[in-house]
């Protein structure tokens, strides 16, 4: 197996991989070393080729997830704190431009005794900032945070991002895989190729976020209305690309190197 790896790039390292592998059914053999390759009119000898690149990219969202439990004697009681403070919330997120906010979830539940007996009523309710200004989405969490305290956060990279690095990762690949597809060709005695048959594939949209969690209610992180924002700097994902295809073997050059 061949490998070849080209790196460096202003978005972080790039490694572009080209392997050859030989298909295990062959449309032809090659022969014995010094033979000359197939003549035309002998069945085509194909090969099977895969090549790929890759990047480590910044994260460039950042979700954050804000939550409020509150404990009462009737529903009602946790009703309607709950909601007015998810109006809170939502109200000064119409302020900030650059984050968007809406609601997640929201339950109210009655807690029992061994008898099945109703002892008090318990809710929560959530409500989802998303934004790519970091500082955002942090100083809107710590104004509200007296009203909802931050529950979980993570980051991810948008679909926008993600899919201008596949463009370039994919002009890579398939520069790789054209360049590995003549070396094979002029390595077993051909003089060039026609591709018959190619396939993408890369990571697309199934990535892991890079996810950091701030606990249940009791350990929800609590600020005071003027405290100051959440630092936040997001990690990298590693976005690729890989070409996989069929290419046949054509014109016959010098003998078997």
């Amino acid at each position: 197996m061949a490998l070849t790896r080209i790196a460096t790039s202003r978005f972080g390292k790039h490694a572009v991989l080209g392997a050859l592998l030989l298909s295990g059914s062959m449309s032809a053999a090659l022969g014995a070393p010094g033979e000359r390759p197939l003549e035309r009119h002998d069945r085509p000898t194909r090969l099977t080729l895969q090549a790929g690149a890759s990047t480590e990219v910044q994260q460039d969202t950042v979700n954050i997830t804000l939550a409020s439990e509150i404990e009462a004697a009737s529903e009602a009681a946790v009703s309607e704190p709950l909601t007015q403070r998810m109006a809170k919330v939502m109200e000064a997120a119409k302020h900030a431009s650059d984050v968007k906010a809406h609601t997640g979830g929201y339950r109210i539940w009655p807690n029992t005794d061994r008898d099945g007996k109703i002892t008090a009523w318990r809710g929560r309710a959530e409500v989802n900032l998303e934004s790519k200004d970091f500082g955002a989405a942090s100083r809107l969490a710590a104004e509200v945070s007296a009203e909802m305290p931050i529950a979980g956060l993570y980051f991810s990279l948008s679909e926008q991002a993600r899919t201008e690095q596949e463009k370039q990762l994919l002009r890579q690949a398939a520069t790789a895989f054209r360049e590995r597809a003549q070396e094979a060709a002029e390595a077993f005695g051909f003089t060039g190729y026609q591709i018959r048959k190619l396939d993408l594939g890369g990571s697309g949209m199934a990535y892991e976020q890079s996810r950091v969690r701030m606990g249940a209610a009791p350990a929800m992180m609590s600020l005071k209305a003027d405290s100051a924002p959440v630092p936040l700097e997001a990690d990298t994902v590693s976005v690729s690309v890989s070409v996989n295809g069929e290419v046949e073997l054509q014109g016959v050059g010098s003998t078997g190197k």
